[in-house]
């Protein structure tokens, strides 16, 4: 493997939110431990949610990586398209408001659920 393939949640020029996948080389290190160059983080939360949660539509305020510890996680976008991201799995979260627009959950954002029995908890890494 010479990338690491990234889901991307963004706000497309339309100002909706989709997802993309998105390669990052793996350059650095050698054959029998591939690394990419250093990624810049500003801060690490945690966070654990109950059994049926469910967020109100949002745009995620600043662009950060999120991993799912435990439990899985549902992201619906405004389009009806959903996925669902388990334990051990990632994405990018980067869906945030287009400068000058007004939010409106019927255009801009998402809505994340817990699925599964048992509670979801997050590690997200703020860019």
């Amino acid at each position: 493997m010479t990338c690491f393939t990234q889901v991307v949640l963004y706000t497309d020029t339309d100002g909706r939110a989709r997802f993309r996948d998105e390669e990052i080389p793996l350059t650095e290190g050698n054959p029998a431990s591939r690394l990419s160059t250093i990624q810049a983080a500003s801060g690490v939360q945690f966070r654990q949610s109950p059994v049926g949660f469910r967020s109100q539509t949002h745009c995620t305020g600043v662009p950060q990586w999120v991993f799912i510890l435990s439990g899985g996680m549902e992201i619906g976008l405004a389009d009806g398209s959903s996925r669902v991201f388990l334990a051990g799995e990632h994405f990018y979260s980067a869906d945030v408001l287009p400068e000058g627009a007004t939010f409106d959950p019927a255009i801009h954002g998402h809505w994340s659920r817990q699925v599964g029995n048992q509670p979801l908890v997050t590690l997200f890494i703020k860019g």
